[in-house]
């Protein structure tokens, strides 16, 4: 799965290009912390306009505008770019795969469900890859950039629970994010909902591959693909209920999520010792590092669907290794 790093062939691809969608993240985090700063200002002349008639001019507020759109525009331009060439980046990857599966297809076509690997799971792998891939780096580098600007903005300012300490927003965005995290994933290993996805995909795989054979076999027929869609059936019905539970948990606490920032800032804001403006940058950048932190928890299903496409891909690769050591060991 991870040749395209070790092969001469891809090196441009997989190494260079690799480092031009880290710079073009980059880029973008850079965008969105001049973006908070922003908010800031733009909230601060808001509360002052509100506060006092004609005490900004109209040309300020559109010159505020401005800038804004200035900055959006430039991130837009800069994420349609990164994802486009992302798009590409992950063609060869997922092309470095197959090429090895095609050059040893003589033994990996006697192994069960070759076809649905080589076609299906190396397209999931590449799309999975492009998705989760790009946002664990987002949410990093978002994670490095934000937290000194969420320390800075809230010292001085009491924060609930933690009263006037520093470090108080900061360690409530980690206890609420962390534990909420840890949670979920224990909730989903105790769901056994990775391999409830990896038994799903073995059932499809099975009932694809008795309807392929049934459109050229004549005695295969109701009974047996009846049979088969039946377990199809159980184990939908299964991943169903098994959903059911984690998104509950899940759903509830995302919804809870809303107002963790406000509640932490509740003193402060009772107080009126921050200003509109300064509230909005907190809650801004206190929402980028607990998104940051909160990755795994957010990304979880599609986590779950990456883990199953690897155990398959991996089972695969390690099944062709064993028939292509069978066949050496027989010709020695």
């Amino acid at each position: 799965m991870f040749r395209f790093f070790t092969q001469n062939k891809w090196f441009y691809w997989s190494w260079i290009g690799s480092f031009i969608i880290l710079l073009s993240l980059w880029i973008q985090v850079q965008i969105d912390v001049k973006i908070n700063n922003w908010f800031g200002q733009f909230y601060d002349m808001i509360q002052k306009a509100l506060s006092a008639p004609n005490s900004i001019t109209i040309e300020e507020y559109w010159a505020s505008l401005f800038s804004f759109m200035s900055l959006a525009a430039l991130y837009v331009g800069v994420a349609v770019v990164v994802s486009y060439f992302t798009s590409h980046y992950l063609f060869r990857w997922r092309t470095a795969m197959v090429e090895w599966y095609h050059s040893v297809y003589d033994k990996a076509r006697k192994i069960e469900g070759a076809s649905q690997r080589v076609q299906e799971d190396t397209i999931k792998f590449s799309r999975i890859m492009e998705s989760l891939g790009t946002s664990l780096i987002e949410a990093v580098m978002l994670l490095v950039e934000f937290t000194p600007i969420l320390f800075g903005l809230s010292i001085g300012i009491p924060i609930f629970f933690f009263g006037d300490w520093e470090y108080g927003l900061i360690t409530g965005a980690l206890i609420w994010s962390i534990g909420g995290t840890l949670f979920l994933v224990g909730l989903g290993i105790i769901l056994r909902l990775v391999g409830v996805e990896y038994d799903l995909q073995k059932q499809e795989a099975a009932y694809r591959k008795i309807l392929v054979i049934a459109e050229d076999d004549g005695s295969v027929r109701p009974k047996k693909i009846d049979e088969l869609f039946d377990d199809v059936r159980k184990i939908h019905f299964l991943s169903y209920i098994r959903y059911l539970y984690f998104n509950i948990g899940r759903i509830a606490y995302l919804q809870a999520n809303v107002l963790s920032a406000y509640i932490f800032l509740a003193p402060a804001i009772v107080a009126g010792v921050v200003t509109l403006g300064v509230m909005q940058q907190i809650i801004r950048a206190f929402s980028k590092v607990e998104g940051s932190m909160q990755y795994i928890l957010k990304a979880w299903p599609t986590i779950i669907e990456l883990a199953s496409v690897y155990k398959r891909l991996r089972e695969f690769e390690n099944k062709l290794l064993s028939v292509e050591y069978n066949e050496k060991k027989l010709i020695d």
